[in-house]
């Protein structure tokens, strides 16, 4: 690997970017996904999103993508039980969990071990840069004062993935105050709420799968 793309590397711990190495000739290349809409980098894009270093032939070319992700992340606002389910869960499918709650009963690390667990507000917690594309964010506090300003934060990023629970009267109500704050259309067809695939869940433990389920959906197609 050439000194100046490690050190590119290094420089962006937290981005998605994808080193391309010519198969015949070793030329190397630094490619950022989210960014290069040239062949070459349109299929970076498609192995990054995978998750799957592989070959590829463009222009009479082979290709190696070495893809380097930055770890999945998954922030829950609300400590409630949906969060207490859906966070074992998404760390078993490699994500790190993130909780935040400003009451102080429920945001404890005894309800969820080896979670980062932030008692406090969501606007504060969650910082410029603090969310990126392989970040998700799911609102579950049922409780505007506190999921707005998580869903406010998400969608003022790049986060992959965007939900809220709640029912469609509580979710059109939700986009009316998102959208009085400044949000629109476009911004707002990100949140997927209710929040989950249909599957007819009704128990916390449900619901968790149901999440996780559409956030893997978002992620990988």
């Amino acid at each position: 690997m050439k000194p100046e793309i490690l050190a590119a590397l290094n420089a962006a711990p937290n981005r998605p970017l994808v080193r391309a190495i010519d198969r015949t000739t070793g030329e190397e290349r630094l490619v950022d996904p989210s960014t290069d809409q040239s062949p070459l980098g349109l299929a970076s894009a498609a192995a990054a999103r995978a998750d799957t270093s592989s070959e590829t032939d463009i222009e009479g070319r082979t290709w190696f993508l070495e893809v380097h992700n930055p770890p999945l992340q998954l922030v829950l606002i609300g400590a409630v039980h949906i969060a207490q389910s859906l966070a074992p869960m998404a760390m078993l499918a490699g994500y790190g969990v993130t909780v935040i709650d400003p009451r102080a009963p429920f945001a404890t690390q005894a309800r969820f071990p080896d979670c980062k667990v932030i008692c406090g507000w969501p606007d504060e917690a969650l910082t410029p840069g603090a969310l990126g594309t392989r970040s998700a964010l799911v609102a579950l506090a049922h409780d505007p004062k506190i999921d707005d300003p998580g869903l406010a934060a998400a969608l003022n990023s790049q986060s992959f993935y965007v939900g809220a629970l709640g029912s469609r009267k509580s979710h059109a109500a939700r986009l009316a105050r998102l959208s009085e704050a400044g949000f629109g259309d476009e911004s707002l067809a990100r949140i997927h709420g209710p929040v989950g695939l249909a599957i007819g869940a009704r128990s916390p433990g449900e619901i968790a799968v149901s999440i996780l389920a559409q956030m893997t959906q978002t992620l990988r197609l």
